[in-house]
């Protein structure tokens, strides 16, 4: 099915996308847009997992969108407060009407002599082909592979006779009262899940190759709360927001250039939730912090969950998985009715869409990044790739904002097509992600990559990124414009609504 001609085709309706789309409606309102959305409702990451505490990992006055408060109490939200946020955000600006559900983009082709994006996509439920087109396409899609996480082959696993989980596959309404669970992992969601489950499981222990830094704070934002007797509750949002941005930035510098300091207090502040119960060897990383991501739990919960005795940590490295648990190197088995591997995420661009201009297959992991946001050598193309040392959002936003400065600029000066040209060789290998964590590692040859200086180089600071994206000049002399006159004209058809929380229709006004 051939759809009409857009603006804009926003690939994702999760976080990333329904913010794009109301950045749109807010600072673009001509432009006619579509979003496609693989799933058959909104949010992404937040409809996608159920796994048990499923929660965010930076807090929701930076985690929320810069243009819509987040009104809620808590300073880390569940996932379904999560997912609601966003679609009453898409509802507040009626964007539900503009999504595409169940489609599968599969290939996205410019071509030059149209100055043109076409997306091929199918209805997965029926099989049948959809095709999109647009002069802009803005990829929302997240950064990792939907379909599965990331999981190891365990040796002898074979033989266990309980059952295996991934987090991102977690089984609707599972039963694991009176189990023996295991998680293996020691990242956000095995630090997430550990209390959620301790308090039913008969007991839950987190077995982990090596600690992880973690960090407690508030569950509740009392001064926010005072604050909002007196004030309106949109000033108290943006100030809550400015000062958890300030102290986010201020505790990764301080991990860049006191690593040693920062990491005696976070052990120090482990240390007075875990008491007689304190082990150095389960809290003392082999890195120094945020050379991967800082985890952090409301009010201790994660502590107060292994000093309550229905939970545990074990530093270990696995032998073998036996029938009836693991099996570590040390000697010692854990029994287990249900193992979780909570392993990390399979990294994927673009939500593993094929890309081509003029015929010539693009590999994002080939790819130098302009300014985070747009690929090297690529028309009129943009990519939302959040902060990985602060909240994911902070970026979108601003990314969006950059997005919708350059089409009106782009309109202004009746411009149709645009692409970031390195024409001073500044490639380089790194990818333009630096944590150290493994599911970045691994993932390395997938990723764009980092330039040696100018709108090359992704610091991750968002103080450096909002006074460039916000207000920098468009015209920077590494954009490379052409005119209008090639650009197709829209054309009108009437696209077939895909089951949906709303029905889909045409993205025209």
């Amino acid at each position: 099915m051939q759809h009409e001609h857009l603006d804009v085709l926003i690939l994702g309706a999760g976080l990333s996308g329904v913010g794009a789309a109301c950045h749109l409606k807010r600072e673009c309102p001509g432009k006619r847009f579509a979003i496609v959305e693989r799933r058959s409702r909104i949010g992404g990451t937040w409809d996608l997992f159920r796994y048990p505490g499923i929660r965010s990992d930076s807090d929701m006055y930076t985690f929320g969108y810069n243009f819509k408060p987040w009104n809620g109490t808590k300073i880390l939200a569940d996932g379904s407060s999560i997912r609601s946020y966003i679609r009453e955000t898409a509802q507040e600006y009626n964007v539900e009407k503009d999504i595409h559900f169940g489609l599968k983009i599969e290939r996205v082709e410019w071509s030059s002599d149209d100055a043109c994006w076409t997306a091929h996509a199918v209805e997965e439920a029926s099989g049948e082909k959809h095709r999109f087109t647009a002069n802009f396409l803005f990829g929302c899609t997240g950064y990792y592979n939907y379909d599965k996480g990331h999981r190891p082959d365990f040796p002898g696993e074979s033989r266990f006779k309980g059952e295996i989980i991934h987090p991102q596959k977690w089984p609707e309404d599972k039963d694991y009262a009176g189990k023996n669970v295991v998680i293996i992992g020691s990242g956000a969601t095995a630090i997430t899940m550990v209390p959620a489950m301790a308090g039913t499981a008969k007991h839950v222990t987190m077995l982990q190759r090596s600690p992880t830094y973690i960090a407690s704070i508030p569950s509740e934002d009392k001064l926010s709360g005072t604050l909002r007797r007196f004030l309106p509750d949109k000033l108290v949002y943006h100030m809550g927001r400015a000062r958890n941005i300030a102290l986010q930035r201020a505790i990764f510098a301080a991990s860049r250039s006191r690593p040693g300091v920062v990491a005696r207090a976070l052990r120090m502040g482990v240390r007075r939730y875990m008491g007689k119960d304190f082990n150095p060897k389960d809290f003392t990383p082999s890195y120094n912090p945020w050379d991967e991501r800082l985890c952090v739990v409301p009010n201790g919960d994660l502590f107060k969950a292994l000093r309550g005795g229905n939970a545990s940590i074990v530093t270990d490295h696995i032998d073998t998985f036996t029938e009836n648990g693991i099996r570590l190197q040390s000697g010692k088995e854990i029994e287990a009715d249900i193992i979780v591997s909570a392993t990390g995420l399979d990294l994927q661009i673009l939500g593993g869409a094929e890309m081509y201009v003029d015929g010539q297959f693009q590999d994002p992991g080939q790819a130098l990044n302009y300014k985070g946001v747009m690929m090297e050598g690529v028309p009129n193309f943009a990519l939302v790739f959040g902060y990985t040392n602060a909240s994911w959002t902070l970026k979108a936003d601003i990314a969006s904002e950059f997005v919708c400065r350059l089409l009106n600029y782009m309109d202004a000066h009746k411009l149709g097509v645009v692409t970031p040209r390195d024409h001073e060789g500044c490639k380089t290998d790194q990818a333009f992600l630096d944590l150290q964590s493994g599911y970045i590692q691994r993932a390395v040859d997938r990723l764009p990559k980092q330039g040696s200086k100018g709108p090359w180089r992704v610091l991750q600071n968002y103080y450096f990124d909002l006074p460039r994206l916000r207000h920098g000049r468009i015209n920077d002399g590494v954009l490379e414009f052409k005119p209008a006159t090639a650009v197709r004209k829209p054309k009108r058809s009437v696209p077939k609504a895909a089951n949906s929380e709303a029905p889909a229709r045409s993205a025209a006004p």
